[in-house]
């Protein structure tokens, strides 16, 4: 990616302070989206780096990951999977339970999801603070005799130490970092 292009990312993502708690900094993606050609630009960049890997199906995070990653598979010809937070998902699932910084959450995977076993999977999501949900996801992956072959995430926070809780598991590929 060239620096031009990263700059247009970076300048397209809104910081919103003390959202949604006092002394958060948020980084908002949705001003990246109502911009096409940073929008684009975003896509082409996920798309030539994943186009020649191996990959079945791309899970996309609850919620903004389905974004992102729907978009991916799309144009990778890719199956797409929706990882859910409890009670979203109709048909039979399977949950696995994550640490919140107030408490625990829940996300849920379809059974059915992926057609035959050893499927190859790219989990996508907007953002990298803690690394639980995906965490968790490559969990559920792995329970329904699947593989995580990367997490791509389009911002990462480094302080939060995301990362540090998924290397174990698999690669992790962040466009952005802040």
């Amino acid at each position: 990616m060239t620096q031009e292009i990263k700059r247009l990312l970076i300048d397209s993502i809104d910081t919103v302070p003390d959202f949604p708690k006092q002394g958060i900094k948020f980084k908002d993606i949705t001003t990246l989206l109502n911009k096409p050609e940073a929008f684009s630009q975003l896509m082409n960049h996920l798309q030539n780096r994943y186009k020649d890997i191996k990959i079945d199906y791309i899970v996309g995070l609850d919620a903004r990951g389905f974004i992102f990653g729907s978009v991916l598979a799309d144009r990778l010809n890719k199956g797409f999977v929706a990882l859910r937070k409890r009670g979203k998902l109709p048909g039979e699932t399977i949950k696995e339970r994550y640490e919140l910084e107030y408490g625990y959450d829940e996300v849920e995977l379809r059974t059915n999801c992926f057609e035959g076993k050893k499927a190859k999977v790219l989990v996508v999501d907007d953002l990298l603070a803690t690394g639980g949900t995906a965490k968790a996801s490559a969990k559920l992956i792995h329970r329904l005799d699947a593989t995580v072959v990367e997490f791509c995430f389009v911002i990462g926070l480094p302080e939060l130490k995301g990362k540090d809780q998924l290397i174990d598991t698999a690669p992790v590929y962040t466009v952005l970092e802040f």
